[in-house]
């Protein structure tokens, strides 16, 4: 590689780790090197020599469902971006020894930092539990001003939607939930009792629903039968679309007579009929976030803390002014 590109081995690895000592026209050429002959960095000898593997572990749960999904995406996409490999490992469930066992699967990998991406309330706070050498990142479940984690300000994209209904007429704005033991769905539950807090109004019904369809089918059979329903907030869009259903056949107008607004804005959110007025998270943003929070924890920064990312509500056919009383 030195030879065919007409310089010193110390320059090549200069070139590798990003020197500043090294001449634009120089790195130009060993670059241009390096792309002819298809090379590889070893990995494994550069971590014997620099005593780092360049590598990210992270630890998601419930990838089915869109946002940890994305979140994963985001959080590998932004390590790239920053010269790291990402390595995800899923966990089912959130027994101590499955958690555990991520983890040391990960510290085999000499991993610098762990990513955890875990909205379960057990699972969060076993995470916060572990006593490692690397830095731990959270990446949802999180509070503002929380050290070493990164998140999505949950409350108050729910505050968001809730006032958007308000704003139009509605006074008892119900709530399709989502699972009790996920912090993310407290989170949005307070953000909507806080907005009907906010102006002295009582929140309309409060419905339990896991994240599916099929539960905010259920819900909004509920809500067809309540004459004094008028608008609904879904904590997941998935929810949404099941209240839409429910509420088509039994031939309730959308948004004549109820209007509705989920959380996440899937990317089918904009063709649902009516097209869905749902909170979009900002997950490219998060995944920044928490990449640039791990780099700071490594550079030697002591528990560097970081606001939470404002989702914003994207407004869509769903929803309308109140029917007048």
């Amino acid at each position: 590689m030195a030879a065919h590109a007409g310089v010193s081995h110390q320059t090549v690895s200069r070139v590798l780790n990003d020197s500043p000592l090294v001449k634009e026209d120089t790195r130009v050429k060993v670059l241009a090197a390096i792309e002819e002959m298809g090379y590889r960095r070893n990995n494994a000898a550069r971590m014997l020599a620099t005593n780092r593997s360049g590598r990210i572990g992270m630890i998601s749960a419930h990838l089915a469902l869109h946002g940890p999904s994305m979140i994963a995406v985001s959080v590998q996409e932004a390590g790239h971006d920053a010269g790291y490999d990402v390595s995800l490992v899923g966990v089912s469930d959130f027994a101590p020894e499955s958690l555990q066992g991520a983890v040391d699967r990960l510290l085999d990998e000499a991993v610098e930092a762990l990513v955890v991406a875990v909205a379960h309330r057990t699972a969060t706070e076993r995470a916060l539990s572990l006593d490692l050498s690397v830095p731990v990142v959270l990446v949802q479940g999180v509070s503002a001003g929380q050290p070493m984690a990164a998140g999505i300000d949950q409350e108050a994209g729910a505050g968001v939607a809730t006032e958007h209904l308000l704003d139009l007429g509605h006074r008892h704005v119900a709530h399709v939930t989502g699972p009790t033991d996920w912090v993310e769905a407290g989170q949005r539950r307070d953000g909507w009792r806080q907005a009907h807090e906010d102006r002295g109004l009582l929140p309309g019904p409060e419905l339990p629903g896991d994240w599916s369809a099929r539960s905010g089918y259920e819900a909004g059979l509920r809500i067809a039968d309540d004459p004094e329903v008028t608008a609904v907030f879904a904590a997941n869009d998935a929810m949404a679309l099941g209240v839409l259903r429910a509420l088509h056949e039994r031939g309730v107008d959308v948004p004549g007579r109820v209007s509705v607004v989920g959380f996440d804005d899937v990317p089918e959110a904009a063709f649902y009929w009516p097209g869905l007025t749902t909170v979009s998270q900002e997950f490219s943003v998060l995944g920044r976030s928490a990449v640039d929070l791990t780099l700071r924890a490594l550079g030697g920064e002591v528990e560097p803390a970081t606001e939470l990312v404002r989702p914003a509500l994207v407004v869509r056919g769903s929803t309308g002014p109140a029917a007048p009383a």
